[in-house]
């Protein structure tokens, strides 16, 4: 079952590679008394994700700073050197999103956003979705039907519901 309007954001430990190499992250400590946008997608360097999802949040961001928005996160089940290299190559780095990875779908998992796709080699994949918390309780929830799809997900539509 996937999180819901409402729902508290379950704790997490996600990673990010920092000055002295992979740094844990404790989602909890971005979401204690902060309004975060987080999106979900399928993975780094995939077609969607690089060419729609990414880039609508890079468009929007000093919209959402407008409205308070404290934070933009990523979260991908991929390695942190993986997140960290495609933050920097796709602009989300320079444009101020944080990149988390969620290796073992932990996260993914927990929220009720995980699926496979073993033909294109993908197991345990977040859906792609986009959501926006208040103190770590869902206010928006923005999942796709189609993980190939960056409609309801995008900045854009984000953005237009807060």
């Amino acid at each position: 079952m996937s999180i819901t309007v409402g729902s508290k954001l379950p704790p997490a430990t996600l990673l990010q590679i920092g000055g002295n190499g992979p740094e844990t992250i404790a989602l909890t400590d971005k979401l204690v008394d902060r309004k975060v946008v987080i999106f979900g997608l399928p993975g780094a360097y995939t077609g969607t994700c690089t060419s729609a999802h990414v880039p609508s949040f890079i468009r929007t961001k000093a919209e959402f700073d407008k409205k308070g928005v404290d934070e933009i996160i990523c979260i991908s089940v991929n390695d942190p050197f993986v997140m960290k290299a495609w933050a920097e190559t796709t602009g989300a780095k320079a444009a101020g999103l944080t990149m988390l990875a969620d290796p073992a779908a932990t996260f993914t998992k927990s929220v009720g956003m995980n699926f496979t796709a073993e033909p294109v080699g993908f197991y345990d994949r977040s859906k792609r979705y986009a959501l926006y918390a208040e103190d770590g309780i869902v206010k928006v929830f923005h999942p796709e039907e189609s993980p190939g799809t960056c409609e309801i997900s995008g900045g854009e539509a984000l953005l237009a519901a807060i």
